[in-house]
């Protein structure tokens, strides 16, 4: 595969985005060769963009989420910030500089770089571009062909407007917290999955695509407006149109199908916390699997040959696929179902999903270059392969400040002098400044 030809590299963007969303958004782009640029400041820490905190210890690391807490060895560093897991993946194949953009002289470094961008993200706190002087006319004043990408958690309108959210409360506004869990639990003990972050990235991403193309086109820039909760909305037709057209409000259903498959759930199998699922798609898979079980008794039931004679049946069928699965080997007996013609596959964990032979088989997993502060660890690829160009990871984890003489001497082209001049008032640095670090 030839990196010379991704598609995006003649692309350059002025990336102000934070947290997950935002930097989704940019790396999908920057994974097909956009020169992402992140503009980051020493002076304001942005939270949950690069770390928990800016200031983390092992014990204290070790009291929060692991996928945010789980640094190199348990040990945060000096510098969290550059070793966080949870933001390791959306840095890659991107640059990182510094700057204070509050300052005049800052402000003009950002605008000389909205100059040689083809789109600027955003999805700070509502307002946040336009208080520093960026509003959408003052940045097309600076670049008329500019595509600018907001993506506000509630959008720019509405009753919402003010309202500031991560995945979690974006989940919730869509209706995803109260459609997942068990159909016996309440919604307050559903764990989070940021899932609206997620959704809006790649909505974000396609949206940006879309406008980057009519840029090449024409000439013309635009401005997106993607709110976050709509994005993730979007993911849950039935229950909108349900709730639309027939007045229903939809509940969780556990592992059930909206689609009307029975069975259709996850079952245990021998081990500690080993589980397989099965789904049979139509009666015929109904019948293998009915077969692979040796026609037990209750499965030939005249009144279970049918999907809906099935659903009536949902608990009872439920229970008993569960005493057949419980003392069995969970990965023999997917492939046994699967030989058979039943739908079936394991649920792995995270030390499964990086074992997996079939993963491995189908190149998931690339080396993640090492940097000062993380080691060379084999990370997820992008889930998606071009022929021709290597959309993959080329680069290791942006560091914070890491290119900032690539940004203000190559890019910008400042002289050695007004480099020292900008370092001197402490817009150019590779740490946070030590009253963030205090706080």
């Amino acid at each position: 595969m030839r990196a010379q030809n991704l598609p995006l590299s003649d692309i350059t963007i002025c990336d102000f985005t934070a947290v997950w969303a935002g930097q989704t958004v940019t790396m999908y782009l920057a994974d097909l060769g956009a020169n992402c640029i992140k503009v980051e400041n020493p002076y304001i820490w942005n939270p949950m963009t690069r770390a928990a905190s800016p200031r983390l210890d092992e014990k204290s690391a070790n009291l929060i989420a692991p996928w945010m807490g789980g640094h190199p060895g348990s040990d945060p560093g000096p510098r969290p910030w550059n070793n966080s897991p949870a933001f390791i993946h959306v840095q890659r194949n991107k640059k990182s500089f510094t700057v204070d953009s509050r300052r005049p002289e800052g402000l003009e470094v950002v605008k000389n770089l909205i100059r040689k961008s083809n789109l600027i993200a955003d999805n700070l706190a509502l307002g946040t571009l336009a208080r520093l002087g960026l509003s959408d006319d003052a940045i097309r004043a600076i670049r008329p062909d500019i595509v600018i990408l907001h993506l506000p958690a509630f959008g720019l309108s509405g009753q919402y407007i003010e309202g500031r959210g991560y995945g979690a409360h974006i989940d919730a506004v869509a209706g995803s917290t109260i459609l997942r869990g068990y159909a016996d639990s309440s919604p307050v003990t559903n764990t989070q999955i940021f899932a609206g972050d997620y959704f809006a990235g790649l909505h974000g991403a396609v949206a940006a695509l879309a406008a980057l193309r009519h840029q090449r086109k024409t000439g013309q820039g635009q401005v997106i407006e993607l709110a976050q909760l709509e994005a993730s909305a979007q993911m849950f037709p039935q229950a909108a149109l349900d709730g639309a057209w027939n007045g229903r409000a939809a509940s969780s259903i556990g592992n059930r199908s909206i689609e009307g498959f029975v069975p259709n759930g996850v079952f245990p199998c021998s081990g500690t916390d080993r589980w397989i699922a099965i789904s049979c798609r139509d009666d015929a898979e109904w019948a293998a699997l009915r077969e692979f079980m040796d026609n037990p008794r209750w499965a030939t039931d005249p009144e279970l040959v049918t999907a809906g004679g099935r659903a009536a049946a949902e608990d009872e069928i439920e229970a008993r696929l569960r005493e057949f699965t419980a003392n069995r080997d969970r990965d023999q007996l997917f492939r046994s179902l699967q030989e058979v013609g039943v739908t079936a596959g394991p649920v792995l964990n995270n030390a499964d999903v990086c074992n997996d032979p079939h993963l491995a088989a189908t190149g998931a997993f690339r080396p993640l270059p090492a940097t000062e502060d993380y080691p060379a660890v084999e990370w997820l690829n992008p889930a998606y392969r071009f022929s021709e160009s290597d959309v993959g990871i080329r680069s290791e984890p942006a560091l914070f400040g890491q290119h900032n003489d690539y940004v203000y001497r190559e890019l910008l082209g400042y002289n050695d002098a007004e480099v020292e001049e900008y370092r001197r008032l402490g817009h150019i640095a590779d740490r946070y400044d030590d009253a963030v670090i205090n706080a």
